[in-house]
């Protein structure tokens, strides 16, 4: 696994460099496989339009060196926390949405979404025996629609 992390931080220090953009990547471990941290002058253009560019990058690498890697692990492109302040807001979002379904015991939909989004929102409320999740719509108008299971 640690080969494959090496070969996709140098790959992108390639792909940054030939971009000219100011950007180093290092490598840490983490318990679903490697995280690709960026930083430099050009890290703040990664969180622009809600990470638009930091998830770009990422499903290039896992397209390009993720079949390398044992199953169930995975390349996560990240820059200055971006990616845990995300989840940290998606697992708020995804309990405002619980209480909610269950007060008014309507289906709440969450506006489009990437997959590694509505993945933290399913995973957040998979435990809740009373809660339905599924992603409904296509392409890029993806979405989530939490609704109560039924009895």
């Amino acid at each position: 696994m640690e080969d494959t992390c090496d070969k996709a931080a140098a790959f992108l220090g390639t792909v940054f460099e030939g971009a000219e953009l100011s950007l180093e990547v290092s490598l840490k471990e983490s318990r679903d496989g490697c995280v690709l941290d960026f930083r430099g002058q050009d890290a703040e253009m990664l969180q622009a339009a809600g990470g638009e560019l930091l998830e770009a990058l990422q499903h290039l690498v896992n397209q390009a060196f993720g079949r390398d890697l044992p199953r169930g692990q995975r390349l996560v492109c990240d820059v200055h926390g971006f990616r845990a302040t995300r989840e940290a807001e998606l697992r708020a979002m995804a309990q405002h949405a619980a209480d909610r379904v269950r007060a008014t015991g309507l289906a709440f939909v969450f506006g489009p979404m990437n997959s590694n989004e509505r993945r933290i929102i399913h995973m957040t409320l998979a435990d809740n025996p009373d809660l339905f999740t599924e992603s409904i719509g296509e392409g890029a108008g993806r979405r989530l629609r939490v609704s109560l299971k039924d009895n």
